[in-house]
């Protein structure tokens, strides 16, 4: 075998693996994810909320693979999404008493904000709130992927 085609075939190998562990970043969440809840449920849980907000696409920090859509309805004992949320590994629910859009913010805030619990599923999904939390001291919803430090998507609440 020649020079030439020993580096081309370490190329290609260095290539398809890292596009296999790229690959696997993206499905194994979709994959491994649980049954999203029903839009009867979510309909049923968003009735009950004090509040509500929308997730946006077009936001400053979210781009083609972090992003969320659709509303978000919050009551004291349950937060839930009746949209989609960009597929993604470790994603984890925030809420703010400011209104963050960027990376950037979300780490500068971050002191100042209470983690609600994991978002397990990207079409919809219902996340139950802490007893401790009250809903009424913040101001926005977040969802922050906590493996790669991304910010995923925000709404104003109130």
């Amino acid at each position: 075998m020649t020079f030439k085609k020993t580096i081309a075939l370490i190329i290609t190998h260095l290539l398809a693996g890292g596009l296999g562990v790229a690959l696997g970043i993206y499905l194994l969440p979709i994959l491994t994810a649980p049954t999203a809840p029903a839009a009867s449920e979510i309909s049923n849980l968003s009735s009950q909320a004090q509040y509500s907000g929308e997730f946006q696409k077009n936001l400053e920090g979210s781009d083609f693979l972090h992003w969320g859509e659709g509303k978000v309805s919050l009551s004291p004992t349950t937060i839930t999404l009746m949209g989609k949320l960009a597929p993604g590994p470790d994603y984890k629910l925030y809420l703010s008493p400011k209104f963050v859009e960027t990376e950037a913010a979300f780490n500068q805030e971050k002191t100042n904000m209470v983690l609600i619990g994991d978002v397990k599923t990207f079409n919809n999904f219902v996340v139950d709130v802490p007893q401790n939390i009250d809903i009424t001291k913040y101001d926005t919803v977040i969802v922050w992927c906590e493996s790669f430090g991304q910010f995923i998507t925000a709404a104003k609440y109130q």
